[in-house]
């Protein structure tokens, strides 16, 4: 019964939330309490409650620390040279600033850390998005999706988890992986190249016009990037088809309606700059990046110390200061309390055992026949199992479980290991995932729109990365 329950839950948390009929938050509440109720526990959904809220508030306070330590460094200007690098690579082209998003996401995902990399990812793209009109699910798509492959990283967690749960060495589980994970970026960026000529065809070729700089255009759209005026775009003929539903998914905010505000993040003329203090803010990032990969602290300490330095050195004057925390609010009580309420939904799923009866079912449900084959079924069934539970109810709960039935059919746990790892790029877009609520709050995408737009295409990336690992003999 409880297996049945919880399959119901998560179906009807899903449904409701791509269908837009209940907000993320209240039903990361509702439909987990009325469950907890249905089960004949309700009495007990207060100890639920509290022990993952319990769980989840050192990630609550590390993410609301990161968005205004984050939220500050752009303001400061530490990313305006980063977006104009990019704007020069992507010469205003669909297609390139698509690629450019795989790209600079796959890149900072190297520190580890998924909502760094989101909202460095996203400060950087949203204005190109935005001002070009794009579609803010591409934009979120890609980013997580190139993200999930690269948190295979040993300092990333999945590794982590699965060589602590199965008494290996992280490097035995990764190093053999690498080529199959290439194989996940490169689909990464062939998806990107794809999605953005497809955006291209829809909004015809843009590409940057000097000569424009100083003849504007009725057709001219300009672009805060560096300089004073910004850069000037032109459409070229034979564009602006209608787009679809799923391609401009995302493009609306919360209330439906077109967001036509400009990104304040590059206003090159911005009374937040701190350019004297460039080098200083860079060196503070670089440190602060490496003391959480080298884990000097723990993640929300170093972001707390952080925004607390970055605040008093770069808004000495305290209104400044509360000026800047009042600015960056909204996205910190968005996230905060997208985490919270995420707190209730794991925190009932593990405490009326539905998870563990869940995870048995399942593998329980695996054939005899398939035992010589446990590698691929690990792999096949890491997709959807770490995309309804946390990375640790996975590697933690269900993970030994399969590497004992391999192990009766001649299977290392190697193996098994380094199959684990294919479901990542689905697994970033979990609703369980604190990180995305960062992606998809600042792009101002719903999630329900980055769900239904995302998950087929990280779907395919996790097969391509499963795929290739049984082609080059790794499992």
């Amino acid at each position: 019964m409880l297996t049945i329950l919880g399959f119901a839950m998560i179906a009807t948390f899903l449904v409701l939330i791509m269908t837009k009929k209940m907000s993320p938050i209240a039903a990361l509440v509702l439909i987990p309490a009325l469950f907890c109720v249905a089960v004949g526990q309700g009495a007990r959904l207060g100890d639920y409650v509290i022990e993952g809220v319990g769980n989840l508030a050192p990630t609550a306070a590390m993410l609301m620390f990161a968005i205004v330590y984050f939220g500050v460094m752009i303001d400061v200007g530490l990313f305006d040279p980063v977006v104009r690098g990019i704007l020069r690579f992507c010469k205003a082209d669909p297609m390139r600033i698509v690629v450019g998003t795989a790209v600079l996401a796959a890149i900072v995902s190297l520190d580890g850390d998924g909502s760094t990399t989101f909202m460095i990812t996203v400060s950087a793209m949203y204005p190109l998005y935005k001002r070009l009109k794009m579609s803010l699910v591409v934009m979120t798509g890609v980013a997580a999706t190139a993200n999930g492959v690269m948190n295979t990283l040993p300092w990333g967690g999945p590794t982590a988890r699965a060589a602590t749960a199965l008494k290996l060495d992280a490097s035995e589980i990764f190093v053999p992986m690498i080529p199959a994970l290439a194989m996940g970026l490169l689909a990464v960026f062939v998806l990107a190249y794809v999605l953005g000529r497809r955006e291209r065809k829809r909004l015809g070729m843009l590409t940057l016009d000097e000569a424009l700089v100083r003849h504007a255009e009725p057709e001219t759209v300009t672009v805060g990037a560096g300089g004073g005026g910004g850069d000037r775009l032109r459409k070229s003929p034979g564009g602006g088809g209608a787009a679809s539903t799923e391609e401009t998914a995302g493009d609306r905010d919360a209330d439906g309606a077109d967001d036509e505000e400009e990104f304040q993040g590059l206003d090159p003329n911005r009374p937040t700059l701190r350019p004297k203090l460039y080098w200083f803010n860079a060196g503070l990032t670089a440190a602060l990046l490496t003391a959480m990969i080298m884990e000097l602290m723990p993640i929300p300490v170093l972001f707390l110390l952080g925004a607390a330095l970055a605040l008093t050195v770069n808004f000495p004057h305290m209104p400044d200061q509360r000026a800047r925390i009042a600015a960056h609010a909204d996205n910190v009580l968005n996230v905060s309390g997208m985490v919270f309420a995420a707190a209730v939904f794991t925190g009932v799923l593990t405490g009326t055992g539905m998870v563990e009866h869940m995870a048995d079912w399942v593998v329980g449900a695996v054939p005899d026949a398939m035992g010589p084959h446990m590698a691929v079924v690990t792999g096949l069934l890491s997709l959807p199992l770490t995309y309804f539970m946390s990375n640790d109810g996975f590697y933690f709960g269900v993970l030994p479980v399969l590497a004992e039935a391999g192990a009766a059919h001649g299977v290392s746990p190697l193996e098994i290991a380094r199959a684990s790892l294919a479901g990542q790029a689905l697994h970033m877009s979990s609703p369980l995932v604190p990180a995305v609520y960062v992606l998809v709050g600042m792009a101002k995408v719903e999630f329900g729109d980055h769900t239904r737009f995302t998950v087929k295409w990280a779907v395919l990336t996790s097969l391509v990365v499963l795929a290739a690992g049984v082609l080059f003999g790794i499992m």
